[in-house]
C-alpha cells in the first residue's frame, strides 16, 4: 500500500521516530531540564534560570524533529516528499530556535543591560531591538539553510532602504529620538517630568516610537520621542532625587520673626521625619521673602523623595502649623485694607 507514491510502512517508521524522538524529549525535559530549573531556582543561578526559561519545551521539539529527520533517511521515499518534508523540518526548526534565542536573548537584556544596576535604562526599545535583530538573523539562517540566496535579499533591502526609509521617516524620527533620549540619561523611568507644553507625568517607558506619562490622575500620555526630544522638559528627579518643596505662607506684621521662623522649622521638621522618615541628610529652611499688603511673607523650604509625595506633606505642614500658630500665639493675618478720610 502506497500513500502518495510512498509505502505505507515508511510512513509508519517516520512516525515511529518523530515519537520516540518526543518521547526522549519529553524525558529530557522533565528530568534533566526539570533538575536543572529547581537547582537555578532553589541557588538563585540568574543566568541558567533565564535560560531555562527561554528554552522552554523547545528540546522536545527538536527531538521530535530530529527523530523525524532520521526517519526521513530510512526507506524509500518519493524524491519530491523528501525534499518537501525535509524543508518544512528545517523551517520548523529555525522557527523554534529562533523563539528560543528570542526569549533567552530579551531575557539576558531585561535581566541584566536594562536592570537597576545595569548599563542601559529600563526601557522597552532595546528590548524590542533585539527582538528584531534575533528574527531578522533567524530569517536569514533559514533562507541559507534552504539553499536560497540571501544576496538577492540583501540587495533587494539596499535598494528599497531609501523608499521605505522616505516612508518611514516619521517612525524612524522616533526611532532615533528614542534611541538619543535613552542614550543621554536626561530622561529614565521613574522621572516626573513637566513639559513646556504642560503635560507632566512619571516616565513609565520608552519605546520605539513613544514615552509613556502616568499622571497624578491615573491616565497615561503618550508623546512621540521626536516631540520629546524637542521640547523643553523639567526633570523634577534631576540632579538629586530628594525634590525641594516650597510652601509659602504669612504672618501678621506685629508676629516675632525669630520665634515664627523657629517654629514653623521645628514643625516642617516633625512633618518630614514623620512622612520621609528616608531622608536624613536635609534640615528644612525657613525664610521671609517680602512685604505683603498685610502680612510678612514666608516660606518654608522641604523635600520630598517623590514628586506625588509633596501633596500629602503640604497638607500635614499647613494643619500643623496652623495649630501649633494658634497655641504659640502667632496670628495669620486676615487680608485688610487701610483707608485714611480726609
Amino acid at each position: 500500500m502506497t500513500v502518495t507514491g510512498t509505502n505505507a510502512a515508511d510512513l509508519g517508521v517516520l512516525a515511529l521516530y518523530a515519537a520516540a524522538g518526543f518521547g526522549v524529549g519529553w524525558l529530557f525535559d522533565l528530568v534533566v531540564l526539570g533538575t536543572l530549573r529547581g537547582m537555578a531556582k532553589k541557588r538563585s543561578w540568574t543566568p541558567w534560570m533565564i535560560t531555562l526559561k527561554g528554552l522552554g519545551h523547545m528540546p522536545a521539539w527538536w527531538l521530535t524533529l530530529s527523530g523525524a529527520a532520521l526517519g526521513l533517511q530510512q526507506g524509500t521515499w518519493n524524491e519530491l516528499l523528501v525534499l518537501y518534508v525535509g524543508r518544512t523540518l528545517v523551517v520548523l526548526a529555525g522557527i523554534t530556535v529562533t523563539i528560543a534565542a528570542l526569549r533567552i536573548a530579551t531575557g539576558f537584556v531585561r535581566g541584566y543591560a536594562v536592570a537597576e544596576s545595569g548599563p542601559l535604562p529600563s526601557t522597552s526599545i532595546f528590548v524590542n531591538l533585539t527582538r528584531i535583530a534575533i528574527v531578522l538573523l533567524g530569517a536569514l539562517i533559514v533562507l541559507n539553510a534552504l539553499n536560497i540566496s540571501i544576496t538577492p535579499v540583501l540587495t533587494a533591502l539596499g535598494v528599497g532602504g531609501l523608499a521605505v526609509a522616505l516612508a518611514l521617516q516619521d517612525t524612524l524620527g522616533n526611532l532615533f529620538a528614542g534611541l538619543q533620549i535613552v542614550a543621554s540619561k536626561q530622561v529614565r523611568p521613574g522621572d516626573y517630568l513637566l513639559l513646556e507644553s504642560g503635560q507632566e507625568g512619571s516616565v513609565t517607558d520608552i519605546a520605539w516610537r513613544y514615552t509613556t506619562l502616568r499622571t497624578q490622575s491615573n491616565n497615561l500620555v503618550v508623546v512621540p520621542n521626536a516631540k520629546l526630544g524637542q521640547a523643553i522638559i523639567t526633570n523634577f528627579q534631576l540632579p538629586d532625587q530628594p525634590l525641594s518643596v516650597i510652601i509659602e505662607f504669612g504672618v501678621a506684621y506685629g508676629s516675632d520673626l525669630d520665634r515664627v521662623e523657629a517654629v514653623a522649622i521645628d514643625v516642617a521638621a516633625r512633618v518630614m521625619a514623620e512622612l520621609q522618615p528616608d531622608i536624613t541628610d536635609w534640615e528644612p529652611i525657613v525664610r521671609f521673602g517680602g512685604f505683603g499688603s498685610s502680612e510678612i511673607q514666608a516660606y518654608a523650604v522641604t523635600r520630598v523623595l517623590a514628586y506625588g509625595d509633596q501633596y500629602s506633606l503640604k497638607s500635614e505642614f499647613i494643619k500643623s502649623l496652623h495649630a501649633r500658630f494658634a497655641e504659640e500665639g502667632i496670628e495669620f493675618p486676615f487680608p485688610q485694607r487701610v483707608v485714611h478720610q480726609a
